[in-house]
């Protein structure tokens, strides 16, 4: 019991190492690239503010809400929502937009420019959708859950 209690406690830490390494780097980034997309508008256009202070917090309220809405259905054990069309939409609204950001950010878009984009975009993307899973009280008991399904033979129950 208490290898397994050190293998769960050693899961949490890792997803919030993850977590706190990739966020920040999406965030700062998404501003920078924001800044620079938004700088290759005309002057005057007041367009030219909206990526970097509406990409971030929309990238943050989009991916945490469908990670929340995704954790609530594993601890319930119920079907995934990541089937529902505003989850996927409001998921793909945040790539495409990052990465949009990201290829429109440089003078000379190449295809290396927006690998590097889909990478950061996805990097931060899973963290932010982690958090709330990596919070979750919950998160023991749905692996230890989870294992015991696993573990059971086809068509038998795990152990109680």
């Amino acid at each position: 019991m208490g290898e397994q209690r050190g293998a769960l406690r050693g899961l949490r830490i890792l997803m919030w190492v993850v977590i706190a390494v990739e966020v920040p780097v999406y965030l700062v980034w998404l501003v920078e690239v924001g800044y620079k997309a938004g700088q290759h508008l005309p002057r005057g256009d007041v367009a030219r503010w909206a990526p970097p202070v509406l990409l971030p917090p929309a990238a943050v309220l989009f991916c945490v809400a469908a990670g929340w809405v995704w954790w609530g259905a594993v601890v319930a054990g119920t079907r995934s929502p990541l089937r529902d069309r505003w989850i996927v939409a409001s998921l793909a609204f945040v790539a495409v937009g990052s990465v949009f950001c990201g290829v429109a950010s440089v003078e000379d878009p190449s295809v290396s420019v927006g690998l590097l984009s889909a990478v950061v975009t996805g990097l931060g993307m899973i963290g932010l959708f982690f958090i709330p899973a990596a919070a979750s009280r919950q998160l023991p008991d749905v692996i230890r859950r989870r294992s015991r399904r696993t573990a059971a033979a086809p068509g038998e129950t795990g152990p109680q």
